[in-house]
């Protein structure tokens, strides 16, 4: 057994030092193994253009956000995965970082960018891979990612237990994808919201909260309310999701025919 859970909070757009305090302060005293944060929750999301976005970014090697999450999973002997804005010499990356009690473990680069991402950030290029901790195996995917069913999959095909799946949703539809997501991989997934708007010069963007997790079979655990703050841990079993048989003939990965599948490859 382990113990997973969320943080889902609302940050203030540019306001790193007041988000990161707030992360910190409500993960003081967190009992758990893996905690997912939103994507992007100490520089806020609604960038006005690539600008803001490199003055607000760092690198993870030279953070002092990150030496502050390193510290509290230390602390608190956890691991933490949190969305970020990464900043590589003249790139700029909306990640996904792997922290644990030994520092930086891995990063993840968003693959997929939805809508004014396209203007600011630079497209992902790290390999979907799983990493693991404490007896699992955790894949990484952050926000838009969940349109795509090619990268649960490939993360299950990789034997990940669970996604961890930081997220700044806009849309209505994510939560109940990644029901079908946990279904069709036998999974686990922690999606990581934010409530609240980014109010900004050029307009307004408001998010959905509803922060979830998900198990095997695509069985909702627990989804928060869409507008609050809240951390939840729960404690699931991760051997569920290496049992791939959705009927006694039926097996989710042994099945496949990916010899017929040839279009997904182009």
């Amino acid at each position: 057994m382990i113990r997973v859970g969320y943080f889902q909070f609302r940050p203030l757009f540019g306001k790193v030092e007041r988000n990161l305090s707030r992360a910190l302060a409500a993960l003081a005293d967190v009992h758990a193994d893996i905690v997912v944060l939103p994507e992007l929750p100490f520089t806020g999301y609604h960038f006005a253009g690539r600008g803001e976005v490199m003055a607000l970014a760092e690198d993870p090697a030279r953070s002092r956000t990150v030496d502050a999450l390193v510290r509290l999973c230390r602390h608190r002997d956890l691991y933490m995965v949190t969305g970020f804005a990464e900043r590589k010499r003249d790139k700029a990356y909306n990640s996904a970082l792997l922290i644990g009690p030994q520092g930086l473990v891995h990063t993840y680069r968003k693959m997929h960018l939805f809508n004014t991402e396209k203007d600011y950030f630079d497209s992902g290029d790290t390999p979907l891979s799983v990493q693991e901790l404490r007896g699992v195996k955790i894949g990484m995917m952050v926000c838009f990612d969940w349109a795509f069913p090619e990268v649960a999959r490939a993360l299950a095909l990789q034997r990940a237990d669970i996604l961890c799946h930081p997220a700044n949703l806009v849309l209505g539809f994510c939560q109940r994808s990644m029901l079908t997501r946990c279904l069709e991989n036998q999974v686990y997934a922690i999606t990581a919201n934010r409530h609240g708007s980014d109010l900004r010069p050029h307009g307004e963007l408001k998010f959905t909260g509803r922060s979830q997790v998900v198990a095997p079979g695509g069985r909702l655990l627990q989804r928060a309310p869409a507008q609050r703050e809240l951390l939840y841990v729960v404690e699931i079993d991760p051997t569920l999701a290496r049992d791939k048989a959705i009927t006694a003939r039926n097996d989710l990965i042994a099945d496949r025919r990916p010899q017929f599948y040839g279009e997904l490859a182009r």
